[in-house]
């Protein structure tokens, strides 16, 4: 099996002219979800386990059921299958409140922001930071609601219900006070991710990974969407220190490079 999948990376993303190189990661059996920031790695596999990646291999963190994960300034964040959000600390996960979040992410300066059905929520620095198991914290509803959510340096990126792109410039990491949102026509998205240098990646509702270009510091919106070739279906990726790191829908973990 691992060689036909080392074959068929070859045929779809190995092309002389592709700027992307993909090869097969550090196999985690079965993945579902994978986050990368702050230099570390975790991912979730279909039977809903955390697991972090040490070198080449991946460790499971702990029995605890989750849906999603999310590490980088913050910290390491998980909602569980029950939508209960926790926070990695001290070797273990500690229940940390949460409003019937689907969704977390850990990037940006140090808050953390996450998506339930009907509303976006933030929680700020200060309380990011706590370590204490907290049964309920003061998560903030936002202005958005989306079904993804991720921050950056430069700002936050969202897709709404209908895989719609949006961005708003920057966050209060103290308040959890944003800017107006912004909509980005011209490419429907799944999901969506910052890397913590502010570079955007996303999965298009063609499965196929896209990125958007032009993006600094004076100018976080970009200019355009760069597509990524290759001919298998993406369920999610996630970018971080010169690492794109991708999984299929049939549960291969890629790690692609410039």
């Amino acid at each position: 099996m691992k060689a036909v999948a080392a074959i068929v990376l070859v045929l779809c993303y190995l092309a002389p002219s592709q700027a992307w190189n993909c090869t097969e990661g550090p196999r985690l059996y079965h993945a579902l979800q994978i986050d990368a920031g702050h230099g570390q790695v975790v991912g979730i596999n279909r039977y809903s386990y955390v697991y972090f990646l040490l070198g080449t291999h991946w460790y499971r963190l702990s029995s605890l059921r989750v849906k999603h994960c999310s590490v980088g300034p913050a910290g390491l964040w998980a909602v569980s299958t029950t939508n209960n959000v926790f926070k990695w600390s001290a070797g273990r996960f500690h229940q940390h409140g949460g409003m019937g979040i689907q969704q977390v992410d850990a990037g940006g300066n140090g808050q953390v922001v996450g998506t339930g059905s009907n509303q976006t929520y933030c929680l700020t620095r200060t309380n990011a930071s706590a370590y204490r198991e907290v049964a309920d914290m003061s998560w903030q509803s936002l202005s958005w609601t989306m079904q993804y959510y991720s921050c950056g340096p430069f700002g936050c990126w969202g897709v709404d219900s209908s895989h719609k792109v949006y961005f708003t410039q920057g966050i209060n990491a103290s308040t959890c006070a944003t800017g107006g949102w912004i909509h980005l026509p011209g490419q429907s998205m799944n999901m969506i991710e910052v890397g913590t240098d502010g570079s955007v990646f996303g999965v298009g509702t063609d499965g196929r990974i896209y990125q958007r270009i032009g993006i600094n510091s004076s100018w976080a919106l970009g200019t355009e969407w760069s597509i990524i070739a290759g001919c298998m279906t993406i369920r999610h990726v996630s970018y971080d220190l010169g690492y794109l790191w991708a999984v299929t829908e049939s549960g291969l973990v890629l790690l692609c490079t410039e």
